[in-house]
């Protein structure tokens, strides 16, 4: 079995680590990520700048771009062999409703997905130093067992977020929804020892809904979260309203 893995928190982050460590038990394991954080860079690819890539260990490169430049790095540069399913993770926080728009740890997956490799991106809904990473890799290990086994569905890649709890007291996944949470965005003005104007994107109001059978939902009862995504955007509700509308 071979396997990449990559994230959004940078190569030196405890999740990648343990997530490699573990899944180093069932095959071979690569790691091209981030040579540091790189958290709500989304789905961005570097295109006017080279790119630069350092060699850790076998196997093991930290990259100066983004997630989405690992994983292409990763494919078509730095490996020797291509992966059979692709692991974003253990990502620091929970990547649930609206956010999964900005992540880097899910766009890593979906570009996978764009080249025809099964991915999942996990997340642990924690950022405690002493967070269950170890909880959230064994979920991880068991996830590569089932996709590689059955398979996805076309056109898809999942979005997993893992509930900061021992092993022992996680519950069973389940398969849900994209949640939606209250979002007020505020930003920070302030002014530096120069006298000029600096800002801060921060937000506040950031309590999720709880829906049923949303992402949020699951995870807040104890659940593993299991969202299947895909690629086409399109909002197919709206296409036959639209196509009514005279356009010119």
């Amino acid at each position: 079995m071979k396997i990449l893995i990559t994230n959004d928190d940078g190569i030196l982050s405890p999740g990648i680590q343990t997530l490699a460590a573990v899944l180093r038990e069932i095959g071979d394991v690569a790691v091209v990520a981030p040579d540091r954080e790189r958290s709500a860079v989304s789905h961005a690819l570097t295109l006017h700048q080279p790119l630069r890539a350092t060699r850790l260990a076998e196997n093991t490169f930290a990259v100066d771009g983004t997630p989405t430049d690992c994983v292409n790095l990763g494919i078509h540069q730095l490996l020797t062999f291509r992966p059979d399913i692709i692991v974003s993770g253990i990502n620091r926080g929970a990547n649930l409703g609206d956010d999964i728009s900005y992540s880097g740890t899910v766009s890593a997956a979906m570009e996978a997905t764009l080249m025809g490799i099964p991915a999942f991106a996990i997340s642990l809904a924690s950022i405690a130093e002493d967070a269950n990473y170890d909880a959230a890799a064994a979920v991880a290990l068991k996830l590569v067992h089932v996709i590689l086994d059955k398979g996805l569905p076309p056109d898809t890649f999942l979005n997993v977020n893992v509930p900061d709890l021992p092993a022992t007291a996680l519950l069973p996944p389940v398969v849900t929804t994209q949640g939606k949470r209250r979002y007020e965005g505020m930003i920070i003005n302030k002014v530096d020892p120069r006298g000029r104007n600096y800002y801060w994107i921060g937000s506040v109001g950031m309590d999720f809904l709880d829906i049923d059978g949303s992402d949020y939902s699951a995870v807040s009862r104890g659940h593993v979260s299991i969202t299947p995504l895909h690629l086409d955007l399109t909002n197919y509700k709206a296409l036959n309203v639209l196509k009514k509308w005279q356009w010119l």
